[in-house]
């Protein structure tokens, strides 16, 4: 347990020195905001493609991990949209968001943290495939199921899947994956200087990105509605990563710490961005609370959940 705390406790004061900074005024939250800029455009794609440049392109895509990954996350947005469509009754724009929520997580600003200081280098490549998963099927999926309330999901749908696509393409995160896996399948190097410039870039990633996602709290407020927010949390903290904790025992991987790492992302909380989801709907309040309450109750699971794996799916320590 001593190791546990001493791994992801270094997270969280990452997380509570952001949250300080802007609270006290030291900085302004736009100025956290363009740090959040900074990570998702420069920083993370500079980590993927040195990840991934010199991997093996088999290696990369690892059907495995991809398989177990998606289908854990499916199960987690699934179970929690029929809880809120025929428990709770609430409207499927509504039940799709709570389940998106539910099957997303902050793969950028907190799941590579806490699998870089628990499981090593695996932990970029890990990134690589969650983003994968994440960006062409889980956030399309609930994005296009969001919309089939709206008009009849006629006006709005066919706009939607090609917007998805346009961005998708213009995403670096994405670029960076794509030009890394041309690279590694043609075997070449970049020059030296190019080499130590990206993994500088990359290295900063991590503690600009906690102190973005604690700075980002300031001004959320715990206030919903009670039961949609206790059906995200516990959706996203708890059922996401024992769907894909099953899913690794059922079929797990080739390489024992990518199947810690699916948990571990699995076990964050949802993307930082999922309020700004909600808006078109009019739920950012919601969402809001629900990613304040999972951010704070994760100080907990997350340490559970390490508590849990067996000893020999993690590193030698």
């Amino acid at each position: 347990m001593e190791y546990i705390f001493t791994t992801t406790l270094p997270i969280y004061l990452g997380m509570a020195l952001g949250y300080i900074a802007v609270r006290l005024g030291w900085l302004d939250r736009s100025d956290v905001k363009t740090l959040g800029k900074f990570t998702v455009r420069i920083g993370i794609p500079a980590l993927l493609f040195k990840s991934i440049a010199h991997q093996r392109p088999g290696s990369v895509l690892n059907p495995d991990y991809l398989f177990i990954y998606a289908l854990g996350s499916l199960a987690a947005m699934g179970t929690v949209l029929l809880v809120a469509t025929r428990i709770l009754r609430r409207p499927l724009s509504l039940a799709a968001l709570e389940g998106l929520g539910a099957s997303t997580s902050n793969s950028l600003f907190l799941g590579y943290p806490i699998a870089l200081q628990v499981l090593g280098p695996v932990a970029g490549l890990a990134l690589a495939l969650c983003m994968l998963v994440e960006n062409l099927l889980i956030i399309p999926l609930g994005l296009a199921l969001m919309e089939l309330q709206v008009d009849g999901g006629k006006r709005h749908f066919g706009r939607m899947v090609r917007t998805t696509l346009y961005n998708l393409v213009r995403n670096p995160m994405i670029v960076a994956m794509v030009a890394a896996l041309l690279l590694a399948a043609s075997g070449l190097h970049l020059p030296e200087v190019l080499e130590r410039f990206i993994a500088v870039t990359g290295n900063a990633t991590s503690p600009v990105a906690l102190f973005v996602i604690g700075g980002s709290l300031v001004g959320i407020e715990l206030r919903g509605i009670r039961s949609d927010i206790v059906l995200i949390v516990l959706g996203k903290l708890l059922l996401h990563p024992l769907c894909v904790l099953g899913l690794v025992l059922l079929m797990p991987p080739s390489n024992p710490l990518l199947g810690t790492a699916a948990v571990l992302f699995a076990a964050v909380p949802m993307m930082s961005i999922y309020p700004v989801l909600a808006q078109r709907h009019g739920h950012e309040r919601l969402c809001s609370a629900a990613l304040l309450g999972a951010t704070i109750t994760s100080f907990i699971t997350v340490a559970l959940w390490l508590a849990l794996l067996p000893a020999q799916w993690l590193p030698a320590h």
